[in-house]
């Protein structure tokens, strides 16, 4: 865990962008190097978007078993938790591969770069969303198996295929699958689901636009050229800086929220109360600049995106910690 208005060539099937697309996959790419093949096939799964779902997947199974989980229930969930993102990411990958081939900062994608052809990428990600939902269901537990292959069909149903080229509000809804990893962690302890997961849901749910948008702002030009009507793209830097600043609230308070509903120690609400004090003055820095007439990259929205890395990060953190604490 953001679409623009309808354009020609954004289907699947048919469309003349993602043909043109197409035919640039060259005839010998059956011939490539196997490492070279490997790599491309590893970068379909966007491993760096995997990193950061991981973050908020093993916190949430700490807290669920209050201490340590089972070792081979951890390794399982984080097993089958990296193929499950990684079929929805390869799936995105053949989506968008139109997308892609336009902007600067996905230009060098496999499909982009024609290191695999469209089939291959699709087909792979078929495959890992059926062999990671499988082995939820035989190695871990059911409720895990079935939240693991309802994110996956999220992120490509509603979110790559709905809502990405359509709205503006594309990351606010489509950033539910991006959230689902920490229900999957909680269910992969327990079976079943409660009110803790849910909050650090929400957790997630409130970070993701601003962390987005804030990137978005940097590559704008991208995405306009692109056609992806993200809210920087069809929105003025100070309403973006103003919803930006509002999630950024509710996403510090939601974190504190989690301190009585998980009856979480006096640690994790130390650690909370400064994180989102942190946060809450980059996104404030943010309003400042446009109140004081910066646009664009004389406001460095990258340190707000960055920042956001290590504030989820170090959350998640002591959320593991605080249970094996006390």
């Amino acid at each position: 865990m953001t679409v623009l208005i309808n354009k020609p060539g954004t289907e699947i099937a048919g469309a003349a962008t993602v043909g043109a697309v197409d035919a640039a996959v060259p005839a010998h790419a059956a011939r490539r190097p196997f490492g070279a093949l490997l790599r491309a096939y590893v970068a379909l799964t966007k491993p760096r978007v995997i990193e950061l779902l991981l973050i908020t997947t093993l916190p949430a199974m700490f807290l669920a078993a209050g201490g340590l989980p089972p070792l081979g229930t951890v390794l399982a969930t984080l097993a089958f938790g990296t193929m499950s993102a990684g079929a929805a990411n390869a799936i995105n990958c053949y989506i968008d591969r139109d997308i892609d081939a336009k902007m600067r900062r996905t230009r060098r994608r496999p499909l982009a770069r024609a290191q695999v052809t469209p089939t291959e990428a699709l087909t792979f990600g078929i495959v890992l969303a059926a062999a990671s939902t499988a082995g939820f269901a035989l190695t871990v537990n059911a409720a895990a198996a079935a939240l693991s292959a309802g994110a996956i069909a999220y992120y490509v149903f509603v979110y790559s295929l709905l809502l990405k080229r359509r709205t503006s509000q594309n990351v606010v809804w489509g950033g539910i699958a991006g959230c689902m990893p920490v229900l999957i962690g909680w269910a992969a302890v327990t079976g079943s689901l409660a009110w803790t997961p849910f909050v650090l849901f929400m957790v997630v749910f409130l970070w993701t636009p601003p962390h987005t948008w804030t990137l978005a702002m940097r590559y704008r030009e991208d995405y306009a050229v692109a056609k992806v009507p993200m809210l920087p793209v069809v929105a003025t830097e100070r309403r973006v800086v103003l919803e930006s600043l509002a999630y950024t609230w509710a996403t510090v308070l939601c974190s504190l929220a989690l301190w009585p509903v998980a009856q979480m120690s006096v640690v994790y609400g130390a650690v909370a109360v400064v994180l989102g004090a942190v946060l809450l003055a980059e996104g404030h820095r943010l309003l400042r600049g446009v109140r004081a007439g910066l646009a664009g990259v004389k406001l460095r929205p990258m340190r707000f995106f960055h920042l956001s890395n290590a504030y989820l990060a170090l959350l998640f953190a002591a959320v593991a910690f605080d249970p094996l604490l006390f």
